[in-house]
């Protein structure tokens, strides 16, 4: 005996500590014969006779299986939601608060077991497990209850979406279900939930304990199966919302599924998040940063900092200190209590990281590896990438797995370059003891989530989610409650007006003075590159003036002229407000010659023409004081550490203008747009076109800077999706036909998945858009930062 302690103490080697796995085998092995799905609030037998074997990646052991949902299954599901949905939204906000805080309760009483049984489904290891998933998740219900009760209170315009499908993934299966299932509860939809095929067990739980608070019959619903049963859940007609966390692939896939259907959809897709060290960091910190940034979780997490960037000057120093921590770390069974890092999903997963890692050595990379790692399950090693550069696939595509790529950097201008230099941009984690180069990196990141001297923090009062490709929308947090309600302005709209402009002409007016108006790029004038124009003819049939056909090299040199404007997102709020009161206060000084051309080109009496451009000078005034006024927050989570949130704007926004209200809609937009901080390539009104030409001279002497207004002319539908298909535009709104509709949601799919506000074919109101409904619309202007901002000592990761 005491040579056993004495060889301990002398080796300080880990004994084996493993959790039972017990009361999790008895629960799989009850419900081993008996596949089913919840559906209205119990469980039934599958109408598909399909089922899938589930094993355990850590030994390959049968865990049970799960039935594939067929049609049949998913449109009893959906009726099943559809039918308890009216009667959940109608329960009072205190009603939602009492079951959601009972789901919350029924989680942490069976805390174990979740942990127990995700780590055997999983593969990741029970500290994981039992620390941070199954408490997390319980902590999403206890305060999306709260939420509940004052939902109404801070988005009184609003309401529930309806019924929400919902897609998970399998490397976080029921934080990512509490993700989903608690703020769709919380804010009155009812929802259709499908697990991940790999990792089903422990929705089923979850399943369980909804029955076991009484929750009302069909609220949730669950219905496992493949990829085939996630496509039945997009493409149905009687649902709401999508909300989809996954690879991108898929979210391409669901984009163009729901395209032009007016469905709400929340994408939360890949990364490659960069983890930037500058050489004034305290390097053993980030050093444990860069473990829990790519190891966690066998790397199989979306943000995970799989891109290491450090400043040359400590470069060496701070990979040679890596690699000591690397051979440190220890991989083994997930019900080991003493492991860091447990199984990847599946072999097809392992195959595909070893694929990405014996690719990048082909192309001459060095690679480090930790040497010890089981062979009896879906295990790969820590591996460290060095000797790459961006045009290496393995540094610009998510490999998903326990891979981290390290490049170096000289100066801070190149960090940020390299950091914004990917298709993604969901996270990034910044190094620095300098609170100033801090602010001035997080402000210049092109991301959702921004850790300081910190990684991979959460918490459900701070927003979650990327820009780019890496999807739209936010989880947890009041901006993810958000993206479960809809306006109730939107309720009932009528037809939009998509008629053809009419062409043909029986006089024209000033036939001997041509006055065409050329395209609005970079705050000048220029003559279409197509060398052709169009004659606007109102409803008497005369010609009131022509306008150049824009091209597809119009927008081109639009949206490059809008690139250029860049500046204009770092003005300062009260600059950009000032700006829009400019606007207003040229088109006060061209009042008359406004409300002419709206009675000449629409046929309005003279008292609905002054109308509309007193809207219109309102709306401009209304968006100068949003523009001054739309701020952020201050999130304080139950952590040592305070996240503020951003409202950062999108970017470039292609905007289609419709046929109704065309004034006050395109000035609507317009100031909407550029008071958040975009720069913008409009589309007017195909019928009435000459309103966005006599605005040019408004905004020639309006201080606004070339290049953050651009106009182009012609036809409506060629203009938009061409716009739609612009890689460097980043959202898209159209208003116009259901068909146009469609056509942009399916581009903007297949390029950069940008994000769409599209109107269905329907007329909004531009009345309540323009005056109290401006909020909604500074909301679709923006996307939000949050930025994890650790307070006190020992602030490195917990």
């Amino acid at each position: 005996m005491t040579s056993n302690v004495a060889r301990i103490f002398e080796t300080m080697e880990y004994g084996p500590a493993s959790e039972s796995d017990k009361e999790a085998m008895a629960w799989l092995e009850k419900r081993r014969n008996h596949v089913g799905i919840f559906i209205g609030g119990r469980f039934v037998k599958a109408h598909g006779k399909e089922t899938l074997h589930v094993t355990s990646p850590a030994d390959g052991r049968n865990l049970g299986s799960i039935a594939i949902a067929n049609e049949e299954d998913v449109d009893d599901a959906v009726f099943a939601a559809r039918g308890a949905q009216e009667k959940w939204a109608a329960l009072s906000g205190f009603k939602r608060h009492q079951y959601l805080y009972a789901l919350y309760r029924a989680i942490e009483k069976n805390s174990r077991l979740f942990a127990v049984l995700e780590s055997l489904d999983n593969g990741k290891s029970i500290r994981e497990t039992r620390d941070i998933d199954v408490k997390l998740a319980a902590r999403h219900f206890r305060y999306h209850a709260g939420l509940a009760q004052i939902a109404d209170q801070e988005f009184p315009d609003h309401e529930a979406q309806g019924v929400v499908g919902q897609i998970i993934p399998w490397n976080f299966p029921l934080l990512m279900l509490a993700w989903k299932v608690a703020p769709a509860l919380a804010t009155g939809n009812t929802v259709v939930l499908k697990p991940a095929e790999q990792t089903s067990m422990t929705a089923l739980l979850f399943a369980e304990i909804c029955r076991e608070v009484d929750l009302p019959p069909g609220v949730v619903n669950i219905v496992t199966g493949d990829g085939s049963t996630g496509a039945l859940i997009t493409a149905h007609k009687d649902i709401n919302k999508i909300a989809f966390t996954g690879s991108t692939e898929v979210g391409r896939i669901i984009r163009e599924a729901t395209a032009g259907t007016g469905k709400g959809l929340t994408l939360e897709l890949g990364g490659k998040s960069p983890f930037i060290v500058f050489d004034d960091a305290d390097l053993d910190t980030a050093v444990e940063g860069v473990v829990d940034a790519i190891w966690f979780n066998q790397g199989q997490v979306c943000c995970g900092g799989s891109r290491l960037l450090v400043q040359e000057s400590v470069h060496d120093k701070f990979i040679e200190k890596l690699k000591r921590r690397m051979d440190t770390l220890r991989i083994g069974h997930p019900l080991e209590k003493n492991i860091d890092m447990g199984a990847v999903i599946d072999q097809t997963q392992q195959e595909r990281i070893a694929g990405f890692v014996a690719e990048a050595r082909e192309e001459g990379a060095d690679v480090y590896q930790v040497s010890t790692c089981p062979t009896n399950g879906s295990y790969y090693p820590p591996t460290l990438v060095t000797n790459v550069s961006t045009s290496h696939r393995i540094v610009q595509e998510e490999v998903f797995g326990p891979v981290l790529t390290a490049m170096s950097f000289r100066t801070f201008e190149e960090a940020i370059a390299l950091a914004n230099n990917t298709k993604f941009g969901l996270a990034a984690s910044v190094w620095t003891e300098s609170q100033s180069k801090a602010n001035e990196v997080t402000a210049r990141l092109k991301c959702g989530v921004v850790w300081r001297n910190s990684t991979n923090l959460f918490d459900a009062t701070c927003g979650f989610g990327g820009n780019k490709e890496s999807g739209f929308g936010r989880e947890g947090g009041k901006e993810g409650l958000l993206s479960y309600l809809k306006p109730k302005s939107e309720k009932g709209l009528p037809d939009a007006d998509v008629s053809a402009p009419r062409r043909d002409f029986e006089s024209v007016d000033n036939p001997l003075i041509d006055q065409t108006p050329k395209m609005f790029i970079g705050g000048a004038e220029a003559r279409p590159d197509s060398g052709y124009s169009l004659h606007v003819v109102n409803d008497d049939g005369v010609s009131v003036g022509q306008i150049g056909a824009g091209s597809r090299k119009d927008i081109r040199n639009a949206v490059e002229a809008a690139r250029k404007a860049e500046g204009w997102a770092n003005m300062t709020n009260d600059n950009k407000g000032q700006v829009l009161r400019f606007i207003a206060e040229r088109l006060q000084s061209r009042y008359g010659e406004f409300a002419g051309r709206l009675q000449v080109l629409t046929g309005m009496t003279q008292a609905q023409a002054f109308e509309e451009v007193d809207q219109s000078l309102a709306a401009l005034f209304n968006y100068a004081a949003w523009a001054e006024n739309y701020e952020g927050r201050v999130h304080q989570p139950p952590t040592r550490a305070i996240v503020p949130t951003l409202n950062e704007p999108i970017g470039i926004i292609g905007i289609t203008c419709p046929n109704e209200k065309p004034l006050l809609s395109m000035v609507t937009m317009m100031s909407a747009a550029i008071a958040a901080g975009n720069r913008v390539v409009m589309v007017p009104s195909e019928k009435y076109p000459l309103l966005a030409t006599d605005l040019y001279q408004v905004l020639r002497t309006s201080d606004v800077p070339g290049g953050v207004v651009n106009i182009i002319t012609g036809g409506r539908e060629e203009l938009t999706k061409t716009l739609a298909d612009h890689l460097e535009v980043d959202a898209v709104w159209y208003h116009g036909s259901a068909e146009g509709s469609v056509a942009v949601e399916t581009l903007a799919a297949r390029g950069n998945l940008k994000q769409t506000w599209v109107n269905c074919g329907k007329a909004f109101d531009w009345d309540h858009l323009s005056g109290k409904g401006a909020k909604e619309l500074m909301h679709r202007a923006t996307q939000v930062k949050n930025i994890w901002t650790p307070w006190g000592e020992g602030i490195g990761p917990k």
